[in-house]
């Protein structure tokens, strides 16, 4: 038993040794041509998921971003009926809840049902906005997996392949379908738990703006049925 120990040591110190000095580029060359084209599909996939997800986390953090006094300021402007000074600060106040608000004052006058359904149409519109590039992040989480397991598939039919046709059968001889099917898998699992993990994250961020969104709404339609001093 204490040699059968030692020889799974030994063994196990060889693959590291041997992983060690195989450098990473030259196991995904040796994976042959289809599994080489499907890493690089993976890798333009990481890219893209990368770009879009920087690019919205910083447009929806923005969008999040509302000054405690923002909402208290309109209330003083409305009901000292300066309505143009409220309307100047949402145009210098570059974020969802100030568009709302502005086109909120822009219909003052009107019946407060036609300046709600204002208000909720240019809500939808900032929805649409924070939400750009998400659908195609949510398509690289789980296209790239899928890669992943089509150059699973290919490799092993390779290794297969080379099995039936080859006399005498070596490991080098199999190398090629496996690195295939492994290194495929593993850039493709990789890629597509990041996309997830990043896409449930920008989701959460955006669920909490409308939520902003929303009680600013609410609190602006009604201080405009609060009685004038």
């Amino acid at each position: 038993m204490l040699n059968f120990f030692l020889l799974l040591q030994a063994d196990s110190t060889q693959v590291q040794q041997s992983f060690g000095v195989q450098n990473f580029v030259n196991i995904i060359l040796g994976s042959g041509t289809f599994g080489i084209i499907i890493v690089l599909l993976q890798l333009v996939l990481s890219f893209l998921a990368v770009v879009i997800f920087v690019e919205r986390y910083r447009a929806i953090k923005k969008a999040g971003q509302i000054d405690q006094n923002f909402m208290n300021n309109i209330r003083n402007h409305v009901q000292s009926g300066n309505i143009q000074a409220a309307r100047a600060l949402c145009q210098s106040t570059d974020t969802p809840v100030a568009r709302m608000v502005e086109k909120g004052l822009q219909r003052i006058g009107k019946p407060l049902r036609d300046i709600d359904a204002a208000i909720e149409n240019v809500g939808n519109l900032e929805v649409f906005k924070l939400e750009k590039n998400l659908s195609t992040l949510a398509s690289v989480s789980g296209s790239a997996p899928m890669l992943g397991f089509l150059g699973t598939v290919t490799g092993m039919i390779l290794a297969f392949f080379n099995m039936s046709t080859a006399q005498n059968i070596t490991p080098s001889l199999l190398a090629s379908g496996i690195y295939q099917a492994l290194i495929t898998t593993a850039f493709g699992l990789g890629v597509g738990i990041f996309a997830l993990i990043g896409y449930n994250l920008l989701v959460s961020n955006i669920d909490k703006v409308i939520f902003q969104m929303e009680q600013s709404t609410i609190e602006f339609m009604d201080f405009l049925q609060e009685p004038s001093n």
